[in-house]
């Protein structure tokens, strides 16, 4: 059959809306990608060999470590063509330093998330868990989306803060890292969409009954085994919670699980201990992602806290479900929350 000019014009007009249409609504797909979890164990083995063996300590008895780990993670961000800040304040006479540093994926307004884990230790422990393990899986997270700037994600900042404090005695006060940079945002109104905790994301243990929970949670349908990771909001955070473990729950080699607390986990008090309940205390929608932490680790806080405990096979499956995460949001989904 041929086509007449009027009939070629028409023709082509729908084969053109039909391709916007498709682009304003479709999502990147990470699976196109190569995903090579043995390099990316590989990789976060160096971040967190660096953190826990040649930095050591890193507690604010320790403040040149501090500070040494505060300029590791600069150079990171700058290897990755990242342009990185320093929110710096003062506690006993001591700097310290929040990093940030943005990956944006258009320019426009876009949609804020934050990705934070703190990079102090508690004393006497070189704090591979807690939370060297966060903080490379952070880093690696990072690698991957910025190797990934030029995919088609409407409207998207990512923006990863590494805290300076949380562990004691800071912990609980004004100091904490994330209470400075939470506070700070809504005195300036920020955007913040959603922001993720990363806290303790290394540790797995695979025979039934080593996973335990607190009360009441031990009553309820959670496995025996600590082999998952956890996504754990507040109400008001509740459907990004959801939407985070829709995504997760892709990824085969990860299983997930999550819970919503009401009452800002107050019923609950383990379940505040991190720097989203800096973001709940401030109104933002927040989310905790843990291997959780003592009910699962018997070295938390202790200086049996080594790298050579972690599972950084299950840690690079946790990169992969964030990086998938965010490359597969669309416009229709960044609103449903």
């Amino acid at each position: 059959m041929k086509l007449n000019s009027e009939e070629l014009a028409v023709s082509a007009f729908f084969i053109i809306l039909t391709c916007l249409l498709s682009h304003a609504t479709a999502s990147y797909s990470f699976e196109e990608n190569m995903f090579d979890p043995t390099a990316t164990a590989e990789n976060l083995k160096v971040h967190v060999t660096k953190l826990t063996k040649d930095i050591g300590e890193r507690s604010i008895a320790k403040p040149w470590n501090i500070e040494k780990t505060a300029k590791y993670i600069e150079d990171f961000y700058r290897s990755l063509g990242i342009q990185s800040s320093r929110e710096t304040y003062t506690y006993r006479k001591l700097e310290v330093s929040n990093i940030v540093a943005d990956i944006t994926f258009s320019t426009e307004e876009a949609h804020v998330f934050i990705i934070g884990a703190h990079y102090d230790s508690v004393g006497g422990t070189v704090g591979a868990d807690d939370n060297a393990s966060a903080v490379a899986v952070q880093l690696e997270v990072a690698r991957y989306l910025a190797a990934h700037r030029t995919a088609e994600i409407p409207n998207i900042t990512v923006r990863f803060v590494s805290f300076g404090l949380e562990e004691p005695p800071v912990f609980g006060t004004w100091a904490m890292g994330s209470r400075i940079y939470a506070q700070k945002a809504k005195k300036n109104n920020e955007r913040i969409d959603g922001m993720i905790c990363l806290e303790m994301v290394g540790y797995a243990c695979h025979e039934p009954g080593c996973q335990s929970y607190p009360f009441p949670l031990m009553f309820l349908d959670y496995p025996e085994a600590g082999n998952f990771i956890g996504i754990v909001g507040n109400f008001r955070s509740r459907k990004f919670t959801a939407s985070l473990f829709e995504s997760f729950k892709k990824n085969n080699e990860l299983p997930v699980e999550r819970l919503t607390v009401p009452l800002s986990g107050y019923f609950v008090p383990t379940i505040r201990l991190s720097d989203h309940a800096s973001f709940w205390d401030k109104g933002y929608k927040a989310v905790m992602i843990t291997d959780t932490a003592f009910y699962r680790n018997p070295h938390y806080h202790r200086p049996s806290d080594t790298m050579e405990k972690l599972d950084f096979q299950f840690m690079s499956q946790l990169v992969k479900s964030l990086v998938t995460y965010f490359l597969t949001r669309n416009e229709e989904n960044l609103n449903e929350f």
